[in-house]
């Protein structure tokens, strides 16, 4: 990694940070890179779609898991 690039980056303000991050995704995801996943994550995505085979219509809906995240933000 280019330690001269993270210091000017780490000069910059939050939102000026943020701001950089998602352009450097956005051009990752231009490209149509796909990073690998780890062992770990393949294992928890295979845990996940197993369990949901399992029990299809365990689900909570979208507008449900919004509105409880946003009232643990206060919003």
């Amino acid at each position: 990694m280019n330690t001269n690039l993270l210091q000017q980056a780490s000069t910059l303000d939050i939102d000026e940070q943020i701001e950089l991050v998602e352009a450097i995704w956005n051009g990752i995801v231009s490209r149509g890179a796909v990073p690998t996943l780890t062992e770990a994550q393949k294992i928890e995505l295979d845990r996940r779609l197993a369990d949901h085979l399992a029990n299809p219509n365990d689900v909570i809906s979208w507008d449900e898991v919004k509105a409880a995240a946003l009232s643990k933000v206060g919003q």
